[in-house]
């Protein structure tokens, strides 16, 4: 390790006072209300024998990880609000990095794997507990966690193994790969080139299987052509979908791009739509097109 910098400063939201303890107020709300609605959703899904299912299994790993994205970094940057301890060791700084990019790595690999069991319960119904088994369901939840840790292990390695001996200013609230790279005194440019190509590929990998998933049941529902298909199709896909759009648009144009485009200000309001509002919405979403969730939630809040 070559670097000479022990510490990092986050440059945080604001520095003006008038300002800090209102953002404050408001964004401890915004982690109280994700982590109650998350929570809720998975003691709704783990307590209701009609959630035990491929479907609700996926939905239950989504909402950990939801829990686990904010929790990496809005405890921080409360702190740096409240009580302008803006540092963090070096240490801090590549563990949660590490951790923030394996739970989005994860997170885009098991939306694909969403994709795929909704193409199956929607084109092979009849075959569908069959084909996507408790087996199955397992490896392949396995499988989106270990591709998340390996993912950020790569980045992460790639990162922090470079010379930090200069700045020590993150233009972020968190440890981030963008602002990170900039404080580097050593040359970033193969390191961003393999940074932008793994996950330009990983991205687009699973938004291939995204959209290859919903073309086909775009398809079936065509060919069908029955009464009330399309409602059918909808409550089944909607919730997935309108969650996909909203996580893959925030974190594809915060990370599958080059550095020299990279705006502190504008990225600050893109990491907190993918590290705060998608957390806090995926709960929401998934409550109010489905029924049987709703269900179990006045199950769960009837009983509390």
């Amino acid at each position: 390790n070559l670097s000479t910098v022990s510490e990092f400063v986050f440059v945080g939201l604001s520095d003006a006072p008038e300002i800090r303890l209102p953002l404050f107020v408001l964004f401890l709300l915004i982690y109280l209300a994700t982590m109650a609605g998350n929570i809720t959703l998975l003691v709704a899904i783990s307590t209701d024998s009609h959630l035990h299912s491929p479907m609700y299994f996926f939905l239950g790993n989504l909402s950990v990880l939801d829990l686990l994205c904010p929790t990496i970094t809005v405890p921080k940057m409360l702190g740096a609000l409240l009580l302008e301890h803006k540092e963090i060791s070096f240490s801090g700084c590549l563990f949660q990095h590490f951790s923030l990019i394996a739970v989005v790595g994860t997170e885009i690999f098991l939306l694909a794997v969403m994709a795929y069991d909704r193409y199956v319960a929607v084109c092979h119904p009849l075959r569908y507990l069959s084909i996507v088994s408790t087996k199955l369901c397992a490896h392949l939840a396995v499988g989106t966690w270990a591709a998340g840790l390996l993912n950020s292990l790569l980045h992460t390695s790639l990162v922090f193994t470079l010379s930090f001996c200069g700045p020590n200013k993150i233009q972020q609230y968190y440890c981030d790969i963008p602002p990170v790279l900039a404080l580097s005194c050593s040359s970033t440019r193969s390191r961003e080139l393999v940074t932008l190509v793994v996950a330009g590929v990983l991205g687009s990998g699973t938004c291939v299987v995204t959209v290859v998933s919903y073309i086909y049941i775009l398809l079936e529902i065509l060919a069908r052509n029955s009464p009330g298909i399309w409602h059918k199709a909808f409550s089944t896909c909607g919730s997935h979908l309108a969650v996909v759009c909203l996580f893959y648009g925030t974190t594809i144009c915060t990370y599958v791009r080059p550095s020299f485009t990279y705006s502190p200000h504008r990225d600050r309001v893109l990491s907190m739509l993918y590290g705060m509002l998608t957390p806090l919405l995926n709960p929401i979403i998934y409550s109010l097109r489905n029924k049987e969730v709703k269900c179990a939630l006045k199950g769960v809040i009837s009983r509390v």
